[in-house]
């Protein structure tokens, strides 16, 4: 099967997060309602490929924010140790290659396409009929142990009891941190996804808790009694975070370490916490404490697309893929504590199904930009941009409507003066669909 086929394959199969262009998925499932979901589907698939996913040791990270930076951050820390690691994310912003990467190179095309069509080879033996993202998750498997890895980090795509990367034994479970994203909001939410998010830890599992949200340890000592635990604020802290040219300077104390005055060449106070994370996490999978120089090599190499990416040339181009209200107000945060504002900013926003409009312009703070523009990610869960401004003019605010979200774009170019400021935000959809021209517009 070639790179093209591949990808007809997978569009053809049952996708949760959504399709371009195509009729709705099922509903997300919620932390309320994850009744009809199970392993089922990724048991089978890696039962028949001859279970590649115990070929190597495992980071295995969830969360409601930040689990994409903490696992690219761990997956850096593990490969300058000299040890062979495979990342599994989502989403993918520009093509699905991207979801799948070893040592630091994303997998080509033909290994795409030949590892598919491995996959579909085998359908008749299946006694289930798995879902898109199961078989992204499969691939990834198959890839990482045909290369030789000998870790893989591997990020969840949706919760986790339930995900299909929790096919893996974790020897680290990471969990962020907690949020309202993929919930009912009934009562009792939190308490509910944080029981959904430590579905991943196993009896063997060293856990590490990114956030000191208050009742986590309490349930996840529930969930599996006697594993250990490292919690943030605690066990290991970010006890210094200031402001430096093109990102932060941190002290980052863990439970093996100290180092002091750690540059991250990152935008947002919450980059120190993913990272002091992903310190605690490869230190817990070795048990031992990493290296100063091997830190600073490791962070130097890291590469977040779509995470606060501030793109070349002028006027200034701000990605940021925040999707969530917690999300959107550290990017508000960040935004507005880091950057001096020269002359006018532009809002390029879009959403998708399920996010509160209002309470993420709120948290984004539009009413504070000199232009609002709302866009419509080419996606079956995208917000109705007619709808999303009607809600802005609630707050005051009189956004223009450009539902593509590239014309969108090309648009705030067009208005924008050489010392103004375009931010894309409100979700990786947006951001993964401006980014192209936005690269290519800011090298011509």
């Amino acid at each position: 099967m070639n790179y093209r086929e591949a990808l007809d394959y997978l569009e053809r199969r049952t996708r949760f997060e959504g399709t371009r262009h195509g009729a709705a998925p099922p509903a997300m499932p919620t932390a309320g309602a994850v009744d009809g979901l199970d392993l089922d589907g990724i048991t089978d698939l890696m039962r028949v490929l001859g279970d590649p996913h115990m070929a190597y040791r495992t980071i295995h990270i969830t969360g409601t924010n930040g689990k994409g930076s903490t696992a690219r951050f761990a997956s850096a820390l593990v490969k300058a140790t000299g040890l062979s690691v495979g990342t599994y994310t989502s989403p993918d912003l520009e093509r699905v290659n991207e979801r799948i990467v070893w040592d630091g190179n994303i997998i080509s095309n033909d290994d795409f396409g030949r590892i598919i069509g491995l996959i579909a080879d085998v359908e008749d033996l299946l006694t289930t009929n798995p879902g898109r993202f199961e078989i992204l998750t499969a691939a990834a498997f198959v890839w990482f142990a045909e290369m030789g890895v000998e870790v893989a980090v591997v990020e969840v795509g949706l919760l986790g009891r339930f995900d299909a990367t929790n096919v893996v034994s974790s020897d680290v479970a990471v969990i962020t941190n907690i949020g309202k994203d993929h919930t009912d909001g009934a009562p009792h939410w939190e308490e509910a996804v944080a029981k959904e998010k430590s579905g991943i830890i196993k009896s063997e599992s060293h856990v590490i808790l990114g956030s000191d949200f208050g009742p986590l340890r309490e349930i996840v000592e529930a969930e599996q009694p006697g594993v250990e635990i490292w919690e943030f604020g605690k066990d290991f802290d970010v006890e210094e975070n200031t402001v430096a040219v093109g990102g932060r300077v941190a002290t980052i104390r863990t439970k093996f370490s100290f180092f002091e005055d750690l540059y991250i060449p990152f935008h947002g106070p919450h980059q120190a916490q993913n990272l002091a994370t992903a310190i605690a996490a490869v230190e817990a999978f070795f048990d031992r404490g990493l290296e100063r120089e091997l830190v600073d090599e490791a962070v130097a190499t890291v590469e977040l697309p779509g995470r606060f990416e501030v793109m070349p040339g002028s006027p200034m181009v701000i990605l940021d893929g925040a999707h969530n209200p917690h999300g959107a107000a550290a990017a508000q945060e960040t935004l507005t504590t880091e950057f001096a504002r020269l002359g006018s900013w532009i809002l390029v926003v879009g959403f998708l199904v399920g996010k509160d409009a209002v309470e993420m312009l709120e948290a984004l703070g539009a009413e504070d930009f000199d232009a609002v523009i709302i866009c419509q990610p080419t996606w079956s869960r995208a917000q109705d941009a007619h709808e999303v401004a009607a809600q802005a003019r609630t707050l005051g605010i009189e956004a223009e409507v450009v539902p593509d979200p590239t014309e969108a774009f090309l648009r705030a170019k067009a208005v924008a003066a050489e010392d103004d400021l375009i931010f894309v935000a409100g979700s990786l959809y947006v951001v993964g669909e401006i980014r192209p021209t936005a690269r290519s517009v800011e090298t011509d």
